[in-house]
């Protein structure tokens, strides 16, 4: 009995043409990023690629520099400060869009959202015209406020997503048994909402440690952020020390991306297990 004849599946021509395409346009993005790693530990006085010697000199010049550390614990200061009061106003905003009023819902999401659409040089503008006048560039106040603004809409989408999947009726079942609406969120849907809030917050931290435009216009003679820092010796600083501070940048990020995605993970364990 013989076996019927393989028939060779087509080659589909357009699919590999995009699958070369997304990994060009891939490689594009990623590679510069990841040449930055080995030219900071050039011993080199320049800028080298790939580096004849390491070393870790630059490094050590970057966390002992009296200017790079004064830059670097304004941006954790304030990265800090951005991330407890935005997590505070987004989750608020976020309780009622979702549980609050029907009727100026629609408000609250085009308030919160506003500065994702804005682009943050025209925000920069705005707020520097608004802080003048009054002494706010500058200072850890004015850092703040900015940062916060921008990281609200972070909040307040990671937060709605999570009360959307949580039932009202174990709130409303609380009510019934005597306590009061306060209580019955802080009780019972606080803790459910809890790991959303804890990823929020490490998307605030990122957007308020990053943040470079907003610092340009903000940024006064001794307060300065780290990204502000970076890119005013770009201009004038050819050593491996600017690739140096790029890769601390990145470390930090990708270190608080990945702890997201671990919070993620187990939030996703427990609701499965909650489920069963």
């Amino acid at each position: 009995m013989t076996s019927a004849p393989r028939t060779s599946r087509p080659v589909d021509v357009g699919r590999i043409a995009w699958v070369a395409l997304l990994v060009l346009l891939l490689s594009f993005l990623i590679v510069p990023i990841f040449i930055i790693v080995p030219i900071s530990f050039g011993s080199e006085r320049f800028l080298q690629f790939p580096p004849r010697d390491l070393t870790l000199y630059w490094y050590g010049k970057f966390f002992t520099d009296p200017d790079w550390q004064a830059a670097t614990l304004f941006s954790l200061k304030v990265a800090a400060i951005t991330m407890l009061s935005a997590v505070v106003v987004g989750t608020l905003a976020a309780v009622a869009m979702v549980r609050g009023f029907k009727s100026g819902q629609r408000a609250v999401t085009a308030l919160t959202l506003t500065p994702i659409i804005v682009p943050n040089i025209v925000l920069g503008v705005a707020l520097y015209l608004s802080y003048a006048p009054i002494g706010l560039t500058g200072t850890l106040t004015g850092f703040v406020i900015a940062h916060t603004s921008l990281a609200v809409p972070f909040v307040v989408l990671t937060v709605s997503a999570a009360l959307h999947r949580t039932d009202p009726a174990l709130e409303l079942a609380a009510i019934n048994l005597g306590a009061n609406k306060l209580t019955a969120f802080v009780l019972i849907t606080l803790p459910l909402i809890a790991p959303a809030m804890a990823i929020a917050a490490v998307f605030a931290f990122l957007v308020s440690f990053d943040e470079a435009i907003l610092s340009f216009f903000l940024s006064g003679v001794s307060n300065k952020t780290l990204p502000r820092m970076l890119f005013e010796n770009i201009d004038f600083d050819i050593s491996p020390l600017i690739p140096a501070v790029a890769t601390v940048l990145m470390s930090v990020s990708l270190l608080l991306m990945s702890s997201s995605q671990l919070l993620k993970r187990r939030k996703g364990k427990v609701g499965n297990g909650g489920s069963e």
